[in-house]
């Protein structure tokens, strides 16, 4: 469940409902999950797979359990591959059914992909050892169920846990054993060379995440308010080592914003975005659209940043007032850049996109530097020379460009439309 529950709440309490068990397929990395917020309002028991082992109090749940819910019986199965503990979960509408109603498969089985291996490397644990614990998973627990078994997965395209996650919510043991890349038939070291290789790079927040969903931890209350900051105190924080984190649009945010802040829009991938150019231990001050701030922090709370101080009191209003704490981001169309480049032989150009879209091509003397991984590698770059940083569409590139700015360096533009835009310059 994710960490803001009141959906989930007025769920239960439309249909007269009451939740009495959280049910983990394992330790998630790539958002902070309401299991402890859902107890708490509830009373509700947390389970995970028995190899689970959190600091907080759960049920655990063994391979083969059966939970029964009226007609409808649970079957756990442990299907380690993902991580060690991930399990998947067999829906049965009548405790003697032939075939399944589905499978709800975690993050070990996709639609289009499997689980990948590799994001417990950090933590000691091989992806090759993982990988294989997963080959068995899918050809002992999962592909054993009969072909119409629906699957439900846990993620879907966009997600950072697979790489050709399909854009579909349901499909078929059938269908995938068919149709997905990694359940054809292959030897077990073939399918660990081919689900441990070409993986995206993994947001700088996933460890952080991925840790604290072991952990007890504060509980989010949502109804909550960013405090409303004056000038002084913003910077005052900044003083302290706050980042300014302004969610307005980037056309906004060009024409002024606060020195020093970086620009993640409140639309689109805006939680995944700040995890990766903001650092989990950093105290946050947010600039945003008048009343947007309480979304704003709730969706950083669904990753964990919980260290949101307040959020400034009428930007605007601020930047009218005190002109000389407002800055201007340089933005180039593709003839810009190539003017700029001409007459600037020093000049840094930054290429934020991901290997797997880097490999079709480039600019020549880009330096490849993807967002994940742009501010613990940010010492690769000189502060005394201008940087042009692009992505594919200007999106990444933007966001990029602000937290260069923010970490101090000075002559920083990001370029307007991307790879595309530029590929077709001589």
């Amino acid at each position: 469940p994710q960490r803001d529950i009141s959906g989930y709440l007025a769920d239960a309490q439309e249909f007269g409902l009451s939740i009495e068990r959280v049910i983990e397929t394992h330790f998630h990395a790539d958002f902070l999950s309401g299991h402890l917020e859902l107890a708490h309002a509830t009373g509700a028991v947390i389970s995970y797979g028995a190899a689970a082992h959190p600091e907080f109090a759960v049920e655990p749940l063994a391979d083969g359990q059966i939970l029964s819910l009226g007609e409808v019986t649970l079957q756990i199965l442990a299907t380690p591959g993902h991580t060690p503990e991930s399990i998947s979960i067999v829906v049965n509408e009548h405790p003697d059914d032939d075939v399944p109603y589905g499978v709800l498969t975690g993050d070990t089985l996709f639609i289009g992909d499997v689980g990948r291996p590799d994001l417990l490397t950090s933590v000691g644990v091989s992806a090759d050892e993982l990988a294989s614990q997963l080959y068995d998973s899918l050809h002992d627990k999962l592909l054993v169920l009969p072909d119409a078994t629906r699957v439900f997965p846990a993620h879907g395209a966009g997600s950072s846990c697979g790489k050709k996650l399909s854009n579909e919510t349901e499909s078929t043991i059938g269908k995938q054993r068919a149709t997905n890349y990694a359940l054809a038939p292959m030897t077990r070291s073939d399918f660990v060379e081919v689900v441990t290789q070409g993986q995206s790079i993994a947001p700088l927040y996933f460890s952080f995440n991925a840790g604290r969903n072991k952990v007890d931890r504060p509980l989010l209350d949502e109804s909550q308010w960013p405090a409303v900051l004056s000038i002084d105190e913003v910077l005052q924080a900044m003083a302290g080592g706050a980042k300014v984190l302004d969610t307005r649009d980037s056309v906004e945010f060009q024409v002024g914003h606060l020195v020093h802040s970086v620009n993640v829009p409140l639309a689109g991938r805006f939680a995944e975005f700040v995890g990766e150019v903001i650092k989990s231990d950093r105290d946050i001050v947010l600039v945003c659209a008048p009343g947007t701030e309480h979304d704003a922090r709730v969706r950083l709370a669904r990753i964990g940043f919980d260290r949101v101080l307040g959020s400034m009191r009428d930007p605007l209003t601020v930047f009218h007032e005190n002109p000389h704490l407002v800055s201007r981001s340089s933005r180039l169309t593709a003839h810009e850049f190539d003017q700029r480049r001409k007459t600037l032989s020093n000049l840094q150009l930054i290429d934020v996109r991901l290997p797997s879209e880097t490999e079709l091509g480039v600019i020549v003397g880009a330096i490849l530097l993807p967002l994940q991984q742009l501010i613990i590698h940010v010492d690769q770059l000189r502060k005394d020379r201008p940087i042009v940083v692009y992505c594919e569409s200007g999106v990444r590139s933007s966001i990029a460009a602000s937290a260069l700015e923010s970490d101090g360096f000075d002559d920083v533009s990001d370029v307007i439309g991307g790879y595309p835009a530029l590929k077709g310059l001589s």
